[in-house]
């Protein structure tokens, strides 16, 4: 069942329980145990007082009366002498008593009775109409028993009065808890409203307004955890935002390109060579949407892990041949010169076609965006227990603050030629993290080098049949 009020009113009542279970534990200890101290103390001191002058008596009864009296006085307590009539020795009669006026309440008194029975000294409370009573009983021999009676009003006077008192205290620490609950419950609650407020507003959307919350407790340990979340999410909005917008770009401008080229194409009246050139731009068009659509598929499939990549053994010299015999007429056509440099026996784990795909992406990067006559340097090589695919050029280099921004979505170099999609190198880093590798770029100067490093491999003892085999994998893909 909820209660109204939500935790503000829980914190409250927690606290007023805390206090009024502890207060009532220390009432029902307190005072049950001080009020028998109380009495206890008051029959020893009795105890001490009644033995010798009980056993000082003389046998003459006459005189009992007048020495009781005394009695009485020395113990601040009614004495009573009993005398024994029955030869059983259960019957009392009252023979002497400092109260003369009436005896019959202690006739019968329970002290006495244990008294005469067990032979020895009896003490105990004993409630009457007319109060509580603190009673010990000395037996004289077997014929008498002297009785001596103390009220206990003094003492549990006292008790009542520690009684009241925390009850009192009782009352007002109740009150002061309900208070400080109330303060206490209303500034945590205020501060839970604040973090409310702010997830909603971050739900919707707002991500300007930062979460501050001063408090070295587990309340602002979450509104810390809050705003870092909320930066966070800020930059995954303005990233998601940027990325649609480079996206849309991307897409639009190929087809306005091919719109306009149709257009041409319908309303004017081309000769053959024109027209045959209208539809060549438009085939490098649909290739670049083609390209386009692939890199942002598998970037889609990267960001929901779900782009699965191969664990074997690869000929990474093999690869970079590969490569150079796909591009070599690319770099014919731009004017690059294209250099191979393969070490022996360079075998890594990977994924063949992927390692195939981000050594292209790295080729054709330093092709586009270096001028003609630029030399291109594609390695396979050993690092220690790595292998490397290594593509570097001798162009004009990358500015040092651009080196980590280069593997940004749709990110190109400043001044750079606007070629391309912009998503190359930051497909290549994220396949080169599945396989469990990395793409570096170890070099911003001339010559500018990018590095694949993957986990290397010993070499094969049939290498002749692993080589066929990585060669026809890659040619299914």
């Amino acid at each position: 069942m909820s209660l109204p009020g939500g935790i503000k009113v829980r914190i409250v009542l927690v606290l007023v329980g805390i206090v009024a279970g502890a207060l009532g534990t220390a009432f029902m200890i307190v005072v049950p145990s001080l009020e028998r101290r109380l009495v206890d103390a008051r029959l020893e001191e009795l105890e001490k007082l009644a033995k010798p002058l009980a056993r000082s008596l003389s046998d003459d009864r006459t005189l009992w009366q007048q020495r009781i009296e005394g009695f009485a006085v020395a113990t601040n307590a009614r004495v009573v002498a009993f005398d024994v009539l029955s030869k059983d020795r259960t019957e009392l009669v009252v023979v002497a008593d400092t109260r003369t006026n009436d005896s019959r309440d202690v006739a019968r008194d329970p002290i006495a009775r244990a008294a005469l029975a067990n032979g020895g000294i009896e003490r105990g409370r004993v409630t009457h109409s007319t109060g509580d009573y603190a009673n010990v009983a000395v037996p004289l021999g077997e014929d008498a028993v002297i009785l001596f009676q103390a009220q206990l009003g003094d003492s549990l006077a006292t008790v009542r009065l520690v009684r009241e008192r925390l009850l009192l205290a009782t009352a007002f620490a109740l009150i002061l808890a309900l208070v400080l609950g109330l303060t206490a419950a209303g500034m945590f609650s205020h501060r839970l409203l604040r973090l409310e407020t702010a997830a909603e507003r971050i739900a919707g959307g707002d991500f300007g307004a930062p979460i501050v919350d001063r408090g070295n407790d587990e309340i602002g340990e979450l509104a810390r955890a809050f705003d870092q979340m909320r930066v966070q999410l800020a930059q995954l909005d303005n990233a998601r935002k940027e990325f649609v917008a480079n996206a849309s770009h991307e897409l639009r401008t190929p087809l306005f390109s091919i719109g306009g080229f149709l257009e041409l194409l319908a309303d004017e009246e081309l000769d053959d060579e024109t027209r045959s050139g209208f539809i060549e731009t438009m085939q490098g068009q649909v290739q670049r949407l083609a390209k386009l659509s692939t890199d942002l598929l598998d970037l889609s499939r990267v960001d929901a892990g779900q782009l699965r990549v191969e664990r074997e053994v690869v000929d990474l010299g093999s690869v970079v041949e590969m490569l150079a015999a796909e591009i070599e007429h690319l770099a014919a056509g731009t004017g690059h010169e294209l250099v191979t440099a393969i070490d022996e026996d360079v075998w890594c784990r990977g994924d063949d076609a992927r390692i195939l795909q981000i050594g292209r992406a790295l080729a054709t990067n330093a092709m586009t965006h270096t001028p003609a006559g630029t030399t291109v340097v594609m390695r396979a090589r050993r690092s220690g227990s790595r292998a490397q695919l290594v593509v570097e050029d001798d162009g004009p280099g990358i500015p040092v603050s651009q080196r980590e921004a280069v593997f940004s979505r749709f990110y190109r170099v400043e001044g750079g030629k606007a070629s391309g999609s912009g998503l190359g190198l930051a497909i290549a880093r994220e396949l080169a993290r599945l396989m469990g590798g990395e793409v570096q770029l170890v070099s911003a100067s001339n010559p500018t080098a990018f590095v694949v490093d993957l986990p290397g491999e010993p070499t094969p003892d049939d290498v002749a049949q692993f080589s066929r085999e990585n060669a026809a994998r890659v040619a299914d893909r």
